[in-house]
């Protein structure tokens, strides 16, 4: 059997070894073994394409969508905490018994 006739039966190591023997040669090798190499090279590549094309397709994973968090925000303090002694719109209305709205003037 040749060597020829293995090569769809190799594993993808074997064929791979053989790949990189097969071009080792072509280079170095004797007359015989650089016509031997020259011809098994175009089988080997035809066979690793052949691999290549049968595998299944990796699936792509979605990327992941990132959520942005909401920035926390320290809580303001009201008026009257801030300062004890302001007195408050309301405090100031109840005192003067005048409404200080929008509508007000002063």
């Amino acid at each position: 059997m040749a060597i020829s006739d293995l090569i769809p039966t190799m594993d993808d190591q074997a064929l791979a070894n053989l790949r990189a023997n097969a071009q080792r040669l072509e280079g170095s090798g004797t007359a015989r073994q650089q016509t031997d190499a020259a011809a098994l090279i175009p089988l080997i590549e035809a066979e690793v394409a052949d691999r290549i094309a049968r595998k299944p397709a990796k699936p792509v994973k979605p990327k992941a969508v990132r959520v942005a968090k909401p920035k926390k925000v320290k809580a303001l303090k009201p008026d009257a905490e801030a300062d004890p002694d302001h007195e408050t719109e309301s405090g100031l209305e109840a005192e003067t018994g005048i409404q200080m709205g929008a509508d007000s003037e002063d």
